[in-house]
């Protein structure tokens, strides 16, 4: 849309009143007779003359002034470091330009488009030339960035993003036509730029042109300017590492979301796709890398400096360009297709071997990706850096994905399995953005979901192409993503999937797990109602046809949705999913055996609702939603289980016939939980299935015996069933064999554990525990020492290993005083020997149970070795380990350590306050040090994707006494401001924990002390 300034249209209007008037003023031949005449007539023109220039004047001045005001007030917002904002704001992405609602807003933004909230879409850039001069001795940089611009719409503003820049030149220039035609046309050249100012309610730069660019034509502009290199994580930042007692420094760019701006001016929006050259001028003694290889090095300076060119991008968006300074060395590799992957670390850590095992599955990776999708990996090279400090597990920049340390480094040496198994998520997750995200990416963040779900889905379907034999996504998938993201979309804080996204603040807000595990748990359910041909089809076709552009859900749909009309399946995708992505939360499907004398017992009446933890919320609660459920429904007995066919539920309540049931067979729906809701039976059914896991647990899957512990125990949390029946239902676990049943037991128990290890009467929960799980902790036993052993995460008893070490988690935490022996045992001899002879797979378990066991000496030693250890992942564990004290006097003086000294990392510091915070021992503790250095931790992380809401998360999810959740509404009232939707769902979870004490405590214990028989007589 062209948006013009009214001053330069009503001076034409001016010019144009003046020359008519002049025209009027025709001097006709003198005669005498009508001197006077004509010369009245002429006084009074002239008259008239000088009135009418007046007035147009002095409109004019009114509008400069106007004009002038504004400028002035933006210049006041930079110094202040805020400015006045119109009242319309972007609401929903139509292309690249947001809608604005209300007459003033529309008028604003018309005079003065930087007010909205997005770009006005006017120009858009095509070619960034971006060249950077890199000072590591004072951590600053300069830079001058030439943009070729197309023009869509006739306008004077050029309105980019720059955030903490100091703009000294700005030029624009006009190049030709859009088909890059030399413009010989006149008014051709520099363009006169009238004023340039920053705007940083908005983080935007304005540049006001004396007379418009013209539709379809080729501008340029160039910007020189000048910046810090940041100590806070985001933009251009710099971290530092210690290589043989000399501390040396590093450079990284963490761009996404919104803070290419930080690093230079530029169109920081996804729908703005360009390509970019990068010119990097830096000390010789640096290394610089970008995500497209080196094109030219130049020689040395005088000044020791040397520049490397990179070559040319292909067209990507802004938040995932990349580059970093360093002197780091690397190890490389080449796939059969011939791109480069090389890993970048710290020396000591490439020459040890630590990067090698990322190297060797990302090369398996791309080649698994390629066959996947069809679809070849578009760069020449793949840059894997690791980095001491970063605010996130990792960014996949296109062709230079950065990692904390953390997670891609692996000692084999003393690194768990369970550890393995994460580095090696996260390294498929970010070689899955390669395709979704970089290669196709969301036209807004409103479907952040679109890259994140796919990649977090992906993370198990990868694994499992590495690792057959882990099961990650039949298995892992359900209590990692499917349990753990249903305990927060069943809150009644929870938002939809696709989430409408105005400012900044609301971009943060939707890289949450809604966005990563519900997407990901969305696309499986997909996936299975699809069948795995079609919907790798419908992928190869998505990317296929947006490859090198933008995409929005209705594109997925759409192609996913031919797909299946091309096998004759006519099911419309894009009506199914809006319900699960527009809608917030999911259903509980109840299935009901029919009791009416109308209908024979082989009918089933299947209900959904809303589920929300609660009863008073949901009798609050409008349920006016309604989902398409694709549900599964098995049958069996004793002996045997059928599987029924799939039915679509789309109402509130309907009936379906079920064949060969009778009273004693058991119904069972979402078979493998590969649907993204809850079952809930009756209360007869509820027995029969207890009987069979009691009977013969074997006739029921592994993943659908995990789905029955998680289903029974949050149904019951929230209202839907009596507290025993999941208590009945676990003590089937004497007799379970298989890692997964027990994983999701875990999970549920650790969640009643934080709920009740205040309570007078723990120990009647606590003994229960134990009581079911003495008998298979003794028969699986502790696993045997030594690294590179049979018990390695590469050998097939991956499971067992998995089995062992929950079974020792539990018997540890609740209490088990053989597994107590064990632990101190293990500590006191590594004490006295200075040899750790501790089981890698364990070693977090045993830490933590000698830490809170045995006396201040262990915990100095601990804090010791945590300090001495080059390893990223023993680093890691030492440091929780700390946390597990029963002595508040150390807790405190690790709080404090943590956040006032550089013993700490800057990215776990708030692991330690939450770990703290879990110990039944800190957890007032942990709470009272969140609420007195909230202003510091907000200004530290406040800006980070996820650190703010997993720390409020961590400290307050388990606070459940009324005096808690009184100073929890305390805080929020005097200190919540700018910490996003985390606390409001927070007070959600605390008032439910409260409910939670108030309304099932009793029974739960009343439960406890009486325990029915296993029969159920």
């Amino acid at each position: 849309m062209g948006l013009n300034d009214s001053s330069p249209g009503t001076m034409r209007n001016g010019r144009g009143l003046s020359d008519q008037w002049a025209e009027s003023v025709v001097v006709r031949p003198r005669t005498t007779e009508r001197h006077i005449t004509v010369h009245k007539r002429l006084v009074l023109g002239f008259a008239l003359s000088i009135l009418t220039l007046i007035i147009v004047t002095a409109v004019a001045v009114v509008l400069s002034i106007r004009f002038e005001e504004c400028d002035g007030q933006n210049r006041e917002a930079a110094a202040g470091g805020s400015g006045s904002r119109g009242s319309g704001g972007s609401a929903k992405l139509n292309g690249s330009r947001g809608e604005r609602t209300g007459e003033r807003g529309d008028e604003e933004a018309a005079v003065q488009p930087w007010r909205n909230l997005r770009l006005p879409g006017s120009v858009r850039p095509r070619h960034y030339d971006l060249r950077l001069a890199v000072y590591m001795d004072n951590f600053t940089f300069s830079g001058e960035v030439s943009i070729e611009l197309e023009c869509v719409n006739a306008t004077r503003f050029i309105v980019l993003h720059a955030d903490r820049l100091e703009v000294d030149r700005v030029t624009v220039t006009a190049e030709g036509g859009v088909g890059g035609r030399p413009n010989n046309r006149p008014g051709g050249g520099v363009m006169r730029v009238h004023r340039h100012f920053a705007f940083p309610a908005n983080q935007m730069y304005v540049v006001v042109l004396h007379r418009e660019m013209k539709p379809m034509r080729v501008y340029r502009l160039n910007v020189s300017f000048d910046a810090a290199i940041e100590d806070e994580l985001l933009g251009f930042f710099r971290s530092s590492y210690t290589l043989q007692r000399e501390r040396r420094y590093l450079a990284v760019t963490q761009f996404s979301p919104i803070h290419a701006r930080k690093a230079f001016p530029c169109f920081d929006e996804p729908v703005y796709k360009a390509t970019f050259s990068l010119a990097l001028r830096h000390d010789q003694q640096y290394t610089s890398l970008s995500n497209m290889p080196v094109e030219s090095s130049s020689l040395p300076d005088d000044d020791g400096t040397v520049t490397n060119r990179f070559a040319r991008t292909p067209r990507m968006s802004t938040y995932y360009l990349a580059w970093a300074v360093c002197n780091f060395t690397y190890k490389e590799t080449q796939t059969d297709g011939g791109v480069t992957i090389r890993l970048y670390a710290r020396p000591d850590a490439i020459s040890s071997g630590a990067g090698d095992y990322a190297l060797h599955i990302t090369k398996r990776l791309l080649g698994f990706y390629q066959d996947y999708f069809k679809v070849q990996y578009s760069l020449p090279k793949l840059d894997l850096l690791a980095v001491p400090k970063h605010p996130y597990a990792a960014m996949e920049n296109w062709g230079l994905s950065v990692f904390v340390e953390q997670k891609i480094l692996l000692d084999a040496e003393v690194s768990s399995s369970s550890y393995q198994m994460e580095l090696t998520m996260v390294v498929v997750h970010e070689i899955c953005h390669q395709w979704f995200g970089d290669l196709v990416t969301p036209v807004w963040w409103e479907d952040v979901w679109l890259k994140e779900g796919f990649a977090h889905f992906f993370e198990y379907v990868g694994t499992d192409f590495l690792f057959p034999k882990w099961n990650m996504e039949k298995q892992r998938f359900l209590t990692d993503v499917l349990h753990e993201v249903m305990l927060l979309d069943g809150l009644s804080s929870s938002h939809p999937i696709s989430q409408e996204v105005e400012q900044a603040t609301d971009i943060n807000r939707v890289f949450d797990w809604i966005a990563y595990k519900k997407g990901a748990a969305l696309i499986r359910m997909l996936a299975n109602v699809m069948g795995q041909p079609l919907f790798q089809k419908g992928l190869n076709d998505y990317l296929l046809s947006h490859m090198y552009g933008n995409a929005a859900r209705d594109d997925l749909w759409r192609k996913l949705s031919q797909a299946m009309r091309s096998e004759g399946r006519d099911i419309d995708i894009g009506e199914m999913m809006d319900r699960w992505t527009l809608q917030m939360g999911y259903p509980v499907v109840t299935i009901s055996k029919n009791q009416s004398e109308q209908l024979p017992t082989r009918y089933i009446t299947i209900s959904q609702e809303h589920f929300l933890y609660g009863q008073e919320v949901r009798n609050s609660n409008n349920d006016s939603l309604r989902w398409q459920v694709p549900l599964t429904v098995a049958v069996g007995n004793m002996s045997t289980t059928s599987l029924q066919s799939l039915i679509w539920i789309n109402n509130r309540t309907e009936t379906h016939r079920i064949a060969l049931m009778g009273d004693n067979t058991w119904l069972l729906g979402n078979v493998n939980q590969t649907g993204y809701f809850r079952v809930n039976y009756d209360l007869q059914n509820w027995k029969l299935l207890i009987q069979q896991l009691h009977g013969n647990p074997q006739i029921i899957s592994v993943g659908n015996r995990a789905g029955l512990i998680d289903d029974a125990f949050n149904l019951a949390r929230a209202g839907y069933l009596p507290q025993g029946i999941p208590l009945q239902l676990i003590g089937y676990l004497p007799e379970e064999t298989s890692f997964l049943p027990w994983h999701a037991a875990s999970r549920a128990l650790y969640q009643l554990d934080k709920l009740l290890d205040r309570t007078e009467e723990y120990s009647l929960f606590s003994d229960y525990v134990l009581k079911q799980v003495a008998a298979r902790y003794h028969q699986m036993g502790w696993p045997t020492n030594g690294p590179g052993s049979e018990g390695s995460v590469l050998q097939a008893s991956y499971q067992t290993e998995e089995l062992q070490r929950e079974l020792i988690m539990l018997a540890c935490s609740f209490g088990n005083k053989q597994c107590h022996r064990q632990a101190v045992a293990y500590i006191s001899d590594w004490i006295s020997s200075n040899k750790n002879r501790i089981p890698p797979n364990i070693r977090d378990i045993v830490y933590c149970t000698g830490v809170s066991l045995m006396d201040e000496d262990v915990w100095e030693f601990i804090w010791m070795k945590f300090h001495s250890s080059s390893a990223v992942s023993e680093k890691k564990i030492l440091l929780e380990a700390l946390t597990c004290s029963d002595n508040t006097f150390l807790l405190n003086r690790l709080l404090n350590l943590s956040l006032t000294s550089d013993l700490v990392p800057e990215q776990d510091v708030i692991d330690v306050i939450i770990h703290v915070g879990r110990n039944p021992q800190g957890r007032n503790l942990a709470w009272r040090y969140f609420r007195e250095k909230w202003d510091i931790l907000n200004a530290r992380y406040g800006e980070a994707l996820f650190m703010n809401s997993k720390l409020i998360s961590g400290v307050t999810e388990f606070l459940n006494t009324e005096q808690e959740l009184n100073e929890l509404k305390d805080f929020i009232q005097s200190s919540g401001v700018g910490a996003g939707p985390a606390l409001p769902r927070a007070l959600e979870i605390v008032e439910g924990n409260v409910r939670w004490h108030r309304l099932h405590r009793r029974q739960f214990y009343q439960w406890l002390r009486k325990p029915p028989s296993p029969a159920l007589g």
